[in-house]
């Protein structure tokens, strides 16, 4: 796993690795919609409240990433927008618009499986959660099942080149 920031902690807690398979499946159901292949899920009290992934297309939205959606699932299961108690493992880094809902939401820890080098806004392109005058703090943990994490993104992109190159438009 990767140090991203102050608040990193690089020991695996309780179920990581099963939860980042639980938002892996998310990201395949996406890469079946044709979407973007990005999966979260949300857990509170080691218990999945929320599940999504990436449908901006099939929306028409585009606020509608993997963390929007978990987001917005679990403050309705809650009944609060503060979700302070809540843990949320995503398979993608996540992009500035979400980290800003993470922050808006409170989440006590994000848990990422793999860095976005060209839009991840924690680890990469910007890490707008290690401001320190930020009022929350989110504790970070990437690298999380890594590799199949990566994996599925790359596939799909290859897939993707594969069928333009042969007129096909997806």
């Amino acid at each position: 796993m990767k140090t991203v920031s102050q608040n990193q902690d690089n020991s695996l807690g309780p179920g990581d690795e099963y939860f980042m398979a639980e938002a892996l499946k998310e990201a395949y159901q996406a890469a079946e919609a044709a979407e973007i292949p990005v999966g979260a899920v949300l857990v509170l009290d080691h218990q999945i409240i929320a599940r999504a992934h990436n449908r901006p297309i099939a929306a028409v939205d585009p606020t509608a990433h993997a963390e929007m959606e978990v987001l917005r699932q679990g403050a309705k299961a809650l009944g609060n927008y503060r979700l302070s108690a809540c843990r949320l493992y995503v398979t993608l880094e996540p992009c500035l618009m979400c980290a800003g809902a993470l922050l808006h939401a409170r989440i006590a820890e994000l848990i990422m499986g793999t860095c976005d080098e060209k839009s991840g806004a924690i680890c990469s392109r910007v890490q707008v959660l290690a401001y320190p005058w930020i009022n929350h703090q989110i504790s970070i943990k990437s690298g999380v099942l890594e590799e199949q994490c990566r994996a599925v993104l790359q596939n799909f992109f290859l897939e993707r080149r594969e069928t333009q190159k042969s007129g096909n438009k997806l």
